[in-house]
């Protein structure tokens, strides 16, 4: 097996690969794997477990040897083999059985074992992935954290367009009491009531959810790509946090999210929110101003009025 240091960095190197839906034997999984020169580590999940296998050289090579005893050849021509075949069911990308036949048994101790029978130069050729419950500290790093961090950047997105939606409304509302009419009435649509659409949402969508078919684990491309930058965050902020910064970690957590692909659109709607509440925040102070200095003889400045633009497009 790996050293510690050699462990650590092939789990951080994993972390940043997204779980992928695949099926193994007729059974819907979320697999994501590294393979090395001569090493792997793969995980498993079927959401009621977590599986893994890390197998370094030598360990290849000893299986190797008792699966295939009619075939001699050197321990990394093994492992470029069995990369060429496992690849595909353990992706997503052709796991159909035509580059090799996949089975798979789960045992009364929890363990399960997914076997491979194809050929290497006419010869069969076996293999078998060994794989046992993942201790939960990896099953914390590789997935619980992740999802939650998934979650909450979620939520803020969701928070912040209905807060879009909320403004786009009073615009529209604006342009209506300036005289302006929607030329395509099929274009109408309800004012945004949040409280309303969150309590529709949830009576539509959570049965739904709830009914779903087992065969869809739910990692589609979107969420893979958010996993993926969320897990690339964690791992730049864990390399560039010296020993003993601690005060720094809050502005370096910062940057990290800035810098995120998956959250620039949420870190632009949160500034242009924070703008918009700046903007509630002074026309307030201003309105208790003027309540509270009534003696006051001179008039508060005016902006001067801009002239109103014709509308075009939807409105006129």
């Amino acid at each position: 097996m790996e050293a510690g240091g050699s462990t650590a960095a092939t789990d951080d190197v994993l972390l940043a690969r997204p779980w992928l839906p695949v099926s193994v034997g007729g059974c819907p999984l979320l697999a994501k794997s590294w393979f090395g020169e001569t090493t792997y580590h793969v995980l498993l999940s079927d959401l009621h477990c977590v599986w893994e296998e890390r197998m370094d050289g030598e360990a290849i090579r000893s299986r190797a040897k008792d699966l295939n005893k009619r075939l001699q050849a050197p321990a990394k021509a093994f492992f470029s083999y069995l990369h060429e075949v496992a690849r595909p069911f353990l992706s997503g990308d052709g796991g159909d059985g035509k580059a090799a036949q996949v089975s798979l048994t789960k045992y009364d101790d929890g363990n399960m074992s997914i076997r491979l029978k194809s050929k290497l130069e006419g010869l069969p050729f076996h293999w078998e992935f060994r794989c046992t419950p993942a201790p939960v500290p990896l099953v914390c790093i590789q997935l619980v954290r992740p999802l939650l961090a998934m979650s909450r950047l979620l939520q803020q997105q969701v928070d912040q367009l209905g807060g879009l939606l909320v403004r786009k409304d009073a615009e529209i509302q604006d342009y209506k009491e300036n005289g302006a009419v929607l030329t395509r009435e099929r274009l109408q649509t309800d004012a945004f009531e949040e409280l309303a659409y969150r309590q529709a949402f949830m009576a539509k969508a959570l049965p739904l959810l709830c009914a779903e078919r087992p065969g869809v684990l739910g990692f589609d491309d979107d969420l893979q790509r958010l996993y993926a930058a969320v897990a690339a965050h964690g791992n730049t902020r864990k390399r560039q946090a010296p020993a003993g910064a601690a005060t720094e970690e809050p502005e370096a957590k910062e940057a990290a999210v800035a810098s995120s692909p998956a959250a620039k659109s949420v870190s632009a709607d949160a500034a242009e929110g924070e703008q918009r509440r700046g903007g509630r925040a002074d026309s307030a102070g201003a309105k208790m101003a003027d309540k509270q200095s009534p003696a006051v003889s001179s008039e508060p400045e005016r902006r001067p009025s801009k002239p109103k633009k014709k509308k075009v497009g939807l409105f006129r």
